[in-house]
C-alpha cells in the first residue's frame, strides 16, 4: 500500500449478505473477501455438482461466480443490489475435488446500475468468464 491510500477494511454488509444466503453457503462456497467493490468466493467441487460428462456442471460455476458478483455488489451496504442480467465463458472444464475461486471486480457505477467482471480459477488455470449487471434497488418510503 502507498502512502496515500486508506487501509482496507472489511465490509460487513456483504458478510451479513452472504451469511444468509442458505443457497450458497449449502453448496460448500466460502466468503474470503469483501471490500472495495471486490469479492472473492471459494467453493471445492463436490460429488453431487457432477454432470453426465464427469465434470462441473456449469451451473454450478456460474453459480459461484454469481455469489461473488453478489457480494461485490453489495459491499458498500447502501441498499440492496441484484442482478439485471448476467453471461458467462466457460474455458475450461473443472472436475470433482476441484477447488474453484471467483474474484468479482467492480467495474463501473452508473447511476442504479453497475457492470462487474468475475473470473473463476483453478489455481492459476481461468475456468470460466463471467460478466454481471446490476441494479439497485430504489428504496421504499
Amino acid at each position: 500500500m502507498s502512502g496515500g491510500e486508506a487501509p482496507r477494511k472489511r465490509n460487513e454488509a456483504a458478510w451479513r449478505m452472504f451469511e444468509a444466503d442458505r443457497a450458497s453457503k449449502n453448496l460448500g462456497m466460502r466468503l474470503v473477501e469483501a471490500v472495495d467493490g471486490r469479492a472473492v468466493v471459494e467453493m471445492t467441487v463436490g460429488p453431487l455438482m457432477i454432470n453426465g460428462h464427469n465434470i462441473a456442471h456449469g451451473g454450478f460455476v456460474f453459480t459461484l461466480a454469481d455469489t461473488a458478483f453478489a457480494c461485490a455488489c453489495n459491499v458498500d451496504g447502501g441498499g440492496v443490489t441484484v442482478a439485471s442480467g448476467a453471461d458467462v465463458t466457460f474455458v475450461a472444464s473443472a472436475r470433482e475435488g476441484d477447488l474453484l475461486v471467483a474474484t468479482a471486480v467492480e467495474r463501473v457505477v452508473f447511476g442504479r446500475s453497475g457492470v462487474y467482471d468475475v473470473t473463476v480459477r483453478r489455481g492459476e488455470e481461468v475456468i470460466a468468464e463471467f460478466r454481471g449487471r446490476s441494479r439497485t434497488l430504489a428504496r421504499r418510503g
